[in-house]
């Protein structure tokens, strides 16, 4: 397995507390390495997921898993006002970093969209379905951060059995719910709790180890 991804979460020792769009381009960066991650363990564990329209498939579909939990980790954290322009903000990142490595990559869409704004219809469709979902049983959202349980975990799986070859589809199930997503959530809502902080982050530390 590739070794665990290192972010900074912490704003440094001396700098001014951040708006809810500052917050949100830090977190969206996060979600982007973060999805990345998810995707270099799963090719490590054997799974197939080729250059250019399955890369970014799976892509798509990861990120909009983690801005969803991150949204109702916010949801407890932020008041309606901030809330709302944070996930906006979030979301807007997060297409914008999809679509300047999409568009360099993948050949224009034939709808006439970006790549960007495709993946904002992807998010703004499937934010609904995940708002269905609930936290795992046990999870204390005022103290440990929103937990997806298991029929939240298992819809991101089903999405992303799509995007793979035949010849995986029966194992991306387990590995998704079992080893990737668990540790996807708590890589970002470490984050998200760290972001929001009071406590400044004196330099040269890290939170999360990694390569």
């Amino acid at each position: 397995m590739p070794p665990g991804l290192r972010v900074k979460s912490h704003w440094f020792r001396g700098e001014t507390s951040k708006s809810a769009e500052q917050q949100a381009g830090a977190m969206a960066f996060i979600v982007w390495r973060t999805a990345q991650h998810v995707l270099k363990r799963m090719r490590a564990a054997g799974f197939d997921i080729d250059p250019g329209e399955p890369y970014f498939g799976f892509m798509r579909e990861v990120m909009v898993f983690l801005i969803a939990v991150v949204d109702r980790n916010a949801h407890a954290r932020l008041e309606a006002g901030p809330r709302e322009a944070f996930t906006r903000e979030l979301v807007l990142r997060c297409a914008a970093t999809f679509d300047d490595n999409a568009a360099d990559l993948l050949p224009p869409r034939r709808d006439g969209l970006t790549h960007g704004d495709a993946f904002i219809d992807l998010y703004n469709e499937l934010s609904g379905h995940y708002a269905e979902f609930g936290a795992a049983r046990g999870a204390d959202a005022s103290t440990a951060g929103f937990a997806p349980d298991f029929d939240f975990v298992r819809y991101l799986g089903s999405r992303l059995t799509a995007t793979m070859p035949p010849k995986d589809s029966r194992w991306v199930l387990d590995q998704v719910m079992d080893v990737e997503a668990p540790e996807a959530v708590g890589i970002v809502r470490s984050a998200f709790d760290d972001l929001l902080s009071p406590r400044p982050r004196a330099a040269r530390r890290t939170t999360l180890s990694g390569d």
